[in-house]
């Protein structure tokens, strides 16, 4: 629980921060990266997380992972510029790519299925309380104190976390002692071929972006065919002959695009377009924390109650209502009606996240619970990396675009101007500016309503069947 408070945090906390930090460092160009380098880190290590795991015990990872993610977080704390900050991101993320997983992975080694759903709705609990009280004490620490604090602020629920599952965790499975051998081929393919793809995106337009995703598809090639003949592959190839499985790969790809990269750009909007503080764009975030901790307890629910894809499909509906009001999004917003477009996302999110997970983890084989579990955990994550560096370019792009049209220069405007109200900056400069960022903005979300609306398709082809057979 614990693991989780830190990994929701670590998130709303940051977004809320990221608008005072690119203010004070510069880099609004690689703005994205700070996301994406997180995301991408922690994405490629989940599922070697999650196989070493079943190798070597949930323990010795979950505390090698908890050391790499506080190692970052005093890092980032202390970064002097925005490479630093990226480069120390990177850091935090590979702790981050076993915290969550690994935690997630012993609840459903240690309960059944009803009290799988049972624990769902506790984390879910705690994730919601943790989520709420992020953007606030990030808004609060950047507005009061410092945007360092917001990193280093992680040490102390972390090292109680480590502590406890070092000395108070007795009852852990006993594993069965097998040959290990390590798919490092796999590991390292895995993760080129999604940096290269990251890098790609990041650079759409040009040469070396074709270069990149070129690289990267290859790549991938390759990577399926080493873990065909692998004997203990990284990524679990048979488990995609698993209908359901595949589903919960496509759904976790396209809802975390829609998602997670939507709500990392939602506290740029507010602050740099509406005029809020950093506090009050924190704020903006915290309906949706509270309705998709609800949502995800009665989704849990709901799962011992009615098939698993009624589920999925109510939760995906809201989704999809909830990226198209985002697309709608200008200067004259209110903040209450943003507020309500990501809280009916986080209905979805909340609704349809313990779906595939609790099913997955119900149906998979007791071998293969480890590293099924970090790859629907990879799928959301790789679909936030995507969402992010995507939108993060049409985002650019497209501002760019609309501050030549008003007859200003890109490359001297500085959001500075708007998040610091700067005395010097003049009124028409601002506001040509907050109109431009919030027409991009508006644009930047059609890509994740796209990915939301196949996230819907994707969840009709859920096959039909429930966790408990009424009796």
């Amino acid at each position: 629980m614990l693991s989780l408070f830190l990994a929701s945090m670590e998130g709303t906390v940051v977004a809320t921060a990221m608008p005072t930090i690119v203010a004070q460092l510069g880099g609004l160009s690689i703005y994205s990266w700070v996301f994406s380098i997180y995301m991408l880190a922690s994405t490629t290590t989940v599922p070697i997380y999650g196989k070493l795991s079943d190798i070597f015990g949930r323990k010795k990872l979950y505390i090698i992972s908890m050391v790499l993610f506080l190692s970052g977080s005093i890092l980032c704390g202390l970064a002097g510029s925005m490479q630093e900050l990226i480069v120390f991101r990177a850091i935090q993320g590979l702790g981050a790519g076993g915290v969550l997983p690994i935690a997630l992975i012993i609840i459903g080694e240690i309960f059944n299925v009803e009290e799988r759903a049972k624990m769902q709705g506790y984390f879910s609990g705690v994730w919601g309380v943790s989520s709420i009280v992020g953007p606030l004490i990030g808004g609060f620490i950047v507005d009061q104190i410092s945007w360092h604090w917001v990193f280093l602020i992680n040490l102390f629920p972390g090292l109680i976390a480590m502590a406890l599952v070092l000395f108070a965790w007795n009852n852990q499975p006993k594993f069965i002692k097998r040959k290990a051998k390590l798919d490092f081929s796999g590991a390292a393919l895995l993760s080129m071929s999604a940096l290269s793809l990251l890098l790609g995106l990041n650079q759409i337009g040009s040469i070396q972006s074709l270069w990149f995703i070129a690289a990267s598809i290859i790549l991938f090639v390759i990577l399926m065919n080493v873990e065909n003949k692998a004997e203990d592959p990284i990524l679990p190839l048979h488990m995609f002959r698993d209908k359901l499985f595949v589903v919960a790969i496509l759904h976790g790809v396209l809802s975390g695009w829609a998602m997670f990269g939507s709500i990392s750009y939602v506290p740029l909007f507010v602050q740099a377009v509406l005029g809020t503080s950093a506090t009050l764009a924190g704020i903006t975030l915290t309906p949706m924390s509270l309705i998709w901790t609800i949502s995800s307890i009665i989704g849990s629910w709901l799962l011992l109650r009615m098939s698993f894809r009624s589920v999925a499909l109510i939760g995906s509906v809201f989704l999809t209502v909830g990226c198209f009001f985002l697309t709608t999004i200008d200067m004259q917003s209110k903040q209450l009606f943003v507020m309500i477009y990501t809280s009916l996302m986080g209905i979805g999110m909340g609704l349809t996240i313990p779906v595939y997970l609790i099913s997955i983890q119900t149906f998979v084989a007791k071998q293969d619970l480890g590293v099924a579990t970090s790859t629907i955990q990879f799928s959301r994550n790789i679909g936030g990396t995507l969402g992010v560096s995507i939108l993060g370019v049409i985002l650019s792009t497209r501002l760019s675009t609309l501050l030549t049209q008003a007859g200003q220069n890109a490359e001297t405007v500085s959001l500075n101007s708007l998040i610091n109200s700067l005395p010097e900056t003049s009124a028409a400069i601002n506001v040509a500016l907050q109109q431009a960022l919030g027409t991009s903005m508006a644009n930047m979300f059609i890509a994740s309503f796209i990915a939301s609306i196949f996230s819907l398709i994707a969840v009709f082809f859920t096959p039909k069947g429930r966790l408990i057979t009424p009796k």
